[in-house]
């Protein structure tokens, strides 16, 4: 078992060029998923929008980037990125996130969602967001 911390960043309309360029930056595969892509859409003009994405490279670089829909408020500077924990298993990350929501505000409760078998956010008594979430493989159609 292992578990990693990821910088992921909230943009509003950018992910994929942000995204694009930090792959010119530090290289590495990247990968996006559109709200469209996971049945997620809300809103029309998030459907093709970043709602997952990544870049990570073998020499270890990786970040994470979405587009905040537009359901959610979203201020460049202000809640512009939050911690990413993943894990192998659900019985690795539910103990972690249980501790870590003692006091927090809970923002989507842990559970199973469209795109990985167990995700959920919340922000902690520090203010800080936390997103934990089991990898899962992901295929565009």
């Amino acid at each position: 078992m292992s578990i990693n911390t990821v910088t992921h960043i909230n943009l509003r309309g950018n992910a994929r060029a942000a995204l694009e360029f930090y792959r010119s930056v530090f290289g590495g595969d990247l990968l996006a998923v559109t709200y469209a892509d996971a049945g997620n859409i809300q809103h029309p003009d998030d459907a093709d929008q970043v709602m997952w994405g990544q870049v990570a490279s073998p020499d270890g670089f990786h970040i994470m980037a979405y587009d905040v829909p537009a359901s959610m408020p979203w201020t460049q500077g202000e809640n512009s990125y939050f911690v990413s924990a993943r894990g192998e298993s659900a019985d690795e990350m539910v103990p972690y996130w249980e501790r870590l929501s003692e006091g927090a505000n809970i923002i989507r409760p842990l559970a199973p969602a469209g795109w990985a078998p167990l995700y959920g956010m919340l922000q902690d008594r520090f203010g800080v967001v936390w997103v934990l979430d089991v990898v899962a493989e992901y295929s565009l159609p």
